[in-house]
């Protein structure tokens, strides 16, 4: 008996080892058999081309000859070019296909709905499709959008200066013959002569607006930085249009900037507050009252300085207050013209308060007037200095209540 159960035994392990063995054997076997997702990545592309495609700019995607995505970049799945592995845009799969017939390369730029925006804007790429080998294709789309924007925007600038130098010039010519035929009439001749003087000044502000846009874009202002005074700037500004007001009666006050100081580019700083207050003074009626007001203001990530620029002007709409920063834009074209506004000061305080790392942001209502707030980050010297007089007992004139407003004649 026990030699029958020990015969039995050694049986069933023979066979249990001899199925162990097949079953190993045939593991080995499926694992060396090349999966369909294997044919459609290594073993498909040549040696390099996996590379090659992971370092391009474009968005690439390589199909097979059934029309499946054998590789696409990540930046394809970003654009919705390539969904449930296959290529999504109908007319580059139709190229693919017409390549993959001829042998021809082809490239094509095409209008795509943007996924995920909920607005009609289109998407600009410039596709191109080669063969790779005998039996895949490529697939390599460039996003133009940005570039395309951009070449809109600088198409609309020199539209705009063409048309901005062309009112004044022509004026001046329109004049000049009007003062030749007038020569033997001294009061048409002075009257002539001051409306060139005027269009003369016009024509030289929109130069010198040009010239300063143009530096505040190419100069970096941190390579002559410094810590500027917040009360030196309003004086500044102020200063600047002080005749103007004066000739209107509008009356202009300032406070609250003593001991402020932020840090960047005086001349591109006072060119940007004195712009705000400049088109608050020109869009102001006569005998009101234009306000510039300056305070700290703390911030996360360090704390502000805020210069405010109020009038009791004529206000903005909702819907221009979104496009005063453009260039050229005017909320009213003849009143503009009539106060020699070029609609380049927005533009140019736009960018100076962003590469100050700050902001400019506007408040306004129709008929009550308009409130420009400038914030720019504070000047280190300036939260230094306050340190060192929060620890001194002496008296420090940035630890002092901020005067009282100062009314500028």
């Amino acid at each position: 008996m026990n030699a029958a159960v020990a015969a039995l035994a050694a049986i069933a392990g023979v066979c249990t080892g001899v199925i162990a063995m097949l079953a190993f054997r045939w593991s080995e076997r499926d694992q060396a058999r090349p999966t369909r997702s294997s044919l459609h990545t290594d073993a498909v592309l040549p040696p390099g081309v996996d590379t090659v495609l992971s370092v391009l700019r474009s968005s690439a995607v390589v199909l097979d000859e059934s029309d499946s995505v054998v590789k696409a970049s990540s930046a394809a799945y970003a654009l919705g070019l390539v969904r449930g592995g296959k290529l999504a845009v109908e007319p580059m799969l139709n190229m693919a296909r017409d390549t993959r017939r001829d042998g021809e390369i082809r490239q094509v730029e095409l209008d795509l709905p943007r996924r995920g925006t909920g607005r009609g804007e289109a998407l600009a790429v410039s596709a191109r499709v080669a063969p790779l080998g005998s039996r895949l294709v490529l697939l390599l789309v460039e996003d133009l959008t940005e570039a395309r924007r951009i070449e809109a925007v600088r198409r609309d600038f020199v539209a705009n200066v063409s048309h901005e130098l062309k009112t004044p010039v022509g004026a001046l010519s329109l004049l000049s013959e009007a003062v030749m035929d007038a020569s033997d009439d001294p009061e048409a001749v002075t009257r002539f002569a001051g409306r060139m003087q005027i269009e003369a000044t016009r024509l030289t502000n929109l130069v010198q607006e040009l010239i300063d846009l143009s530096r505040v874009q190419n100069d970096d202002p941190l390579e002559d930085s410094e810590p500027v005074s917040v009360e030196e700037l309003v004086a500044e500004a102020v200063d600047r249009s002080r005749h103007t007001a004066s000739t209107k009666q509008i009356t202009m006050a300032s406070g609250g900037a003593a001991g402020l100081y932020v840090w960047g580019s005086r001349g591109q700083l006072a060119a940007a507050l004195g712009n705000l207050v400049e088109n608050a003074v020109n869009y102001s009626p006569a005998r009101t009252r234009v306000g510039i007001a300056a305070r700290r203001v703390a911030a996360p990530g360090g704390d502000l300085i805020e210069i405010a620029v109020t009038d009791q002007g004529i206000g903005i709409s909702e819907k221009d207050r979104e496009r005063i920063f453009e260039r050229f834009y005017r909320v009213d074209p003849a009143r503009s013209r009539a106060t020699g506004g070029t609609g380049l000061g927005l533009a140019i305080v736009k960018h100076v308060a962003a590469s100050h790392g700050g902001e400019v942001t506007v408040w306004s209502t129709e008929g009550q007037g308009s409130t420009f707030t400038l914030r720019l980050p504070e000047a280190g010297a300036g939260r230094d200095r306050r340190s060192a007089a929060a620890s001194s007992p002496t008296p420090d004139l940035m630890t002092e209540p901020l005067p009282a407003p100062e009314v500028l004649p």
